[in-house]
């Protein structure tokens, strides 16, 4: 089963994450972006704001994204996999070109292969702030509170569009509701 987290920036995918670790011992846990080697590389390009033009930090997400699935998911595919984000993210934050264009080139980069389930954390505008001005932000959070806001309903539209098994948790409930609310959600 593949199962991806999602969320923006400061949502606590992270932070699930980490406790699914200790739930799930012989899953495989992973990260998009930055869950190979080259992903690691191509995530630090994006974060540092190095890519001025939208197309290249675009593309430099779908390599990512090709790469970890070829790397991450298709090779361990009989097991349980849990990520920190997935294509969700990516066709999101490409907020500045034709969506079915974008599904199509995550689709390819995918070859056809989706989450199983998607869990996505939900901020509201006031916890956002709140949450961002406790840290310093990194180049996709300095570009505002609206903006990830925007992305955010991006990726419920996205995860609602396509018909995959998806759960909607409020991320400003306690850490351990959350949990209790994933872990009911993968086991069913």
């Amino acid at each position: 089963m593949y199962i991806a987290i999602e969320g923006i920036d400061t949502a606590g995918t992270s932070t699930q994450l980490d406790i699914l670790k200790n739930k799930y011992k012989d899953a495989v846990f992973t990260k998009e972006p930055g869950g190979t080697e080259l992903g690691k590389d191509l995530r630090e390009m994006v974060l540092s704001a190095r890519a001025k033009s939208k197309i290249a930090e675009m593309f430099i997400f779908l390599a990512d994204r090709a790469e970890h699935f070829e790397e991450i998911v298709k090779a361990n595919n009989d097991k349980m996999i849990i990520s920190d984000r997935s294509f969700v993210s990516g066709v999101a934050y490409a907020k500045d070109f034709p969506l079915e264009m974008v599904l199509s080139l995550n689709s390819i980069a995918l070859d056809n292969t989706y989450p199983d389930k998607i869990i996505m954390l939900e901020l509201d505008k006031d916890e956002l702030v709140k949450r961002l001005s406790s840290k310093d932000n990194d180049g996709i959070e300095s570009r505002g509170i609206e903006y990830l806001l925007e992305i955010q309903s991006r990726m419920r539209s996205v995860i609602e569009g396509l018909g995959l098994s998806y759960l909607i948790v409020d991320a400003s409930l306690k850490i351990e509701e959350i949990e209790k609310k994933i872990e009911d959600f993968i086991n069913e």
